[in-house]
C-alpha cells in the first residue's frame, strides 16, 4: 500500500495512507456502528522514528488495516514509539493500550483526562452512569428508559481492562517528538476535560482531534466524570485556537482542511445561535433541558428528537443542559432543582 497524496476530493474514510505534509501521514481506521464511520489516526516519522498521534478503536480490523497502512511506509506496529493520544475516548485511546501491551510502545494523554480515566477502568462502573444522572435531572426520565431498553440497565462496563493509565501526563508546552520535530502541547476542554491539540508550528500543522471537525459539532462534556460548564470550557477552547496563527487542520474526523480558523469561526457562530435559540425556548414556555431540546432540530436535517437512536438522543439532551446551564451562569436564566429536575426560567 503505497502513500496516497492528501485530496480534499477523496472520501476521508477510503482506507489507506494519505501523504499529509513531509513526515506526516494521515491513516482512516473503521468504526463499529458509528455515524462517524472512521477515525483519523496521523504517522509522524523521521525515517527512524515513528509516533502516532491518537490510535484507533481496539477492533481487529482496526488493527489490520492500520498494520497494512504502516508498511507503505515500510514500518511495523512494533516500530511505533509512542501515542501521542487528544483525548481518553476509546477511538482513539484503547487501539493504543492493546498495542503497549504486545510492543511496548508508550502512551502521553492529557493531564486532565485522568480523573474520567480512573472511573473508565473500574469494572463495577455502569455504561454511561454519569450521563443517566444527567438525564434525569434533566427532566429526560424516558430517555434513560430507551437506553435502558438498548444497552440493559444492568450490564457492567465490560472494556474497563482498556483504561490503564498512560505513560506520561501530558501539560500545557512544548514537547520534542522527535530529533528536530517539537509539538507544542494545548490544552483546549469542552469536548472533554482534558483534550489537548498538537501544534507542529514548524510545519504549519494542527492536529485537532474532536476538538475542531471540519462536518460536525463535537459532542460536549460526554465523559464519566462531567465537568460543570463544559460548553463555556469548549467555547473559551475555541476562543484560544483563533488566537493562535491559522493553520492546516489535521482532524480526527474528517478531511484535512487548509484553515483551522474558518471551522473555528463557524463553531463560535453556531453555538452563538444555539444559546439564543435554547434560550428562545424557556422563554415560550420550556422549563427542563428535555422539553427545550424536544422543541428544537438536530442534525443538519434538523430531525425531531423523537427520531433519533437513543444514544443520540441523550447527546442532544445533555448538549441543551450545558447550553441552558452557561446561559444561566450568564445571568440570563436562573435555575431551581424541583424533586430532583433542573427547572430554567428566564431571569
Amino acid at each position: 500500500m503505497e502513500p496516497l497524496p492528501e485530496s480534499s476530493d477523496r472520501n476521508w474514510t477510503e482506507p489507506g495512507i494519505y501523504e499529509v505534509s513531509t513526515g506526516v501521514y494521515r491513516i482512516p481506521l473503521p468504526l463499529p456502528n458509528d455515524g462517524l464511520r472512521a477515525v483519523n489516526v496521523y504517522a509522524i516519522t523521521d525515517g527512524k522514528k515513528l509516533v502516532l498521534v491518537d490510535s484507533g478503536w481496539a477492533l481487529d480490523v482496526a488493527r489490520q488495516q492500520l498494520t497494512d497502512a504502516l508498511g507503505g511506509i515500510g514500518a511495523e506496529l512494533a516500530d511505533v514509539s509512542e501515542f501521542l493520544v487528544t483525548h481518553v475516548h476509546r477511538d482513539h485511546y484503547s487501539q493504543a493500550v492493546v498495542l503497549r501491551r504486545e510492543f511496548g510502545s508508550k502512551i502521553a494523554l492529557g493531564q486532565d483526562e485522568e480523573p474520567s480515566l480512573k472511573v473508565s477502568g473500574n469494572p463495577e462502573r455502569l455504561p454511561m452512569e454519569a450521563q443517566v444522572d444527567l438525564l434525569f435531572k434533566a427532566g429526560a426520565g424516558e430517555v434513560v428508559e430507551a437506553l435502558g431498553r438498548e444497552f440493559g440497565t444492568n450490564r457492567r462496563h465490560r472494556e474497563a481492562d482498556l483504561w490503564e493509565a498512560p505513560d506520561e501526563w501530558l501539560t500545557p508546552g512544548r514537547r520534542s517528538i522527535m530529533p528536530g520535530r517539537d509539538f507544542d502541547i494545548v490544552a483546549t476542554p469542552g469536548h472533554t476535560s482534558g483534550h489537548v491539540v498538537f501544534v507542529d508550528d514548524a510545519a504549519d500543522l494542527l492536529f485537532s482531534g474532536d476538538h475542531v471537525l471540519p462536518h460536525i459539532t463535537p459532542s460536549i462534556g460526554f465523559q464519566p466524570v462531567p465537568a460543570e460548564l463544559p460548553l463555556n470550557d469548549f467555547m473559551d477552547s475555541l476562543r484560544l485556537v483563533r488566537s493562535m496563527p491559522d493553520r492546516r487542520m489535521l482532524p480526527a474526523h474528517g478531511p484535512v482542511s487548509e484553515s483551522v480558523h474558518t471551522r473555528v469561526d463557524e463553531l463560535l457562530e453556531h453555538h452563538r445561535e444555539r444559546l439564543e435559540t435554547m434560550g428562545g425556548q424557556i422563554a415560550a414556555g420550556a422549563s427542563t433541558a428535555f422539553e427545550a431540546a424536544n422543541r428544537v432540530g438536530w442534525t443538519r436535517r434538523k430531525r425531531k428528537l423523537s427520531e433519533m437512536d437513543s444514544f443520540n438522543r441523550m447527546l442532544a439532551v445533555l448538549e441543551t443542559a450545558a447550553h441552558l446551564d452557561l446561559l444561566v451562569s450568564q445571568g440570563k436564566l436562573t435555575a431551581q432543582v424541583v424533586d430532583g429536575v433542573l427547572h430554567y426560567s428566564v431571569t
